[in-house]
């Protein structure tokens, strides 16, 4: 199996490359087409500034939440009480919002872009099925907790999206696996598959965002009778909610801005081997 070489193209990583390889063109139609100097690193400036938000925000909404059901609502356990409810909005936040986002965007770093692909391919999965165990085992706690206090399953809205968001969510990883990993899946699948992946991606985060924020009002109606005049736990719990929606606008930001794609012309893209396998994509 012939292994390919490693580019020595000079091009910068956000430059528009979306038909020809880096070089193909005549001078005149390079200074055409490329951006300037200075406006690639302002987009390179730009994107890691987001990078850099999208990281902190994530970071906080997870402390936000750990702190929340630690401090105000009594610690961790799994003996079917309250305590074993807490569980829920820490693994569904953690792995259905903040690991299900940092997975998201890794194909968006440009120091991955001159790289090969597989690598990238396989912490992506690696990520995105660490989200998906944390979100089942956050499921899993909050039905043990009904059923213990005998408490009706699936009876509200936030309930119903949640459901809906992680059984998406296992569909989108499977059919990932299968069409993007596998050795033996064709090339033809794979370029039609690409446009619905991305695009179920982006709206299991929304759902996600919409059950993580519905859930939380939900949980302050419960637990406290003095919602409306905001008592410290209160501005908490809201505050976790306006993080977890910035945190997701920034990654759809990311992965919606067209100049930080990841060039489908890079020589590794056109090369990149499946899971246990090396043949060439454009062959």
């Amino acid at each position: 199996m012939q292994q390919a070489a490693p580019s020595t193209s000079p091009c910068f990583p956000l430059s528009h490359r979306n038909t020809a390889e880096c070089g193909s063109e005549s001078p005149a139609e390079a200074e055409k087409d490329e951006p300037t100097g200075a406006s690639r690193m302002r987009s390179i400036v730009s994107f890691y500034i987001c990078y850099l938000l999208c990281l902190g925000l994530g970071l906080a909404c997870t402390v936000c939440v750990c702190v929340w059901n630690s401090h105000w609502r009594g610690g961790f356990a799994w003996d079917g009480s309250t305590l074993q409810f807490n569980w829920h909005p820490v693994l569904m936040v953690t792995g259905l919002i903040v690991l299900y986002g940092y997975g998201a965007v890794v194909y968006r770093v440009p120091l991955t872009w001159g790289q090969n692909k597989l690598p990238w391919k396989l912490l992506h999965a690696a990520l995105m099925l660490l989200a998906l165990v944390l979100s089942i085992v956050g499921l899993c706690a909050v039905f043990d907790f009904h059923n213990a206090k005998n408490i009706p399953n699936v009876y509200s809205l936030h309930s119903w999206i949640g459901i809906a968001a992680v059984t998406l969510f296992a569909m989108q990883w499977v059919v990932g696996m299968a069409g993007f990993l596998l050795p033996w899946t064709p090339i033809s699948l794979r370029a039609l598959l690409k446009p619905v992946h991305v695009w179920m991606g982006g709206s299991i985060l929304w759902l996600s965002i919409a059950a993580c924020i519905s859930g939380i009002n939900e949980k302050l109606f419960f637990v406290l009778p003095g919602y409306n005049k905001l008592p410290p736990e209160a501005y908490l719990g809201n505050f976790l909610g306006v993080l977890i929606v910035a945190f997701g606008l920034v990654v759809l930001k990311i992965l919606s801005h067209q100049a930080w794609q990841r060039p489908d012309s890079v020589p590794q893209d056109l090369v990149y081997s499946p899971l246990l396998q090396d043949e060439r994509e454009n062959e």
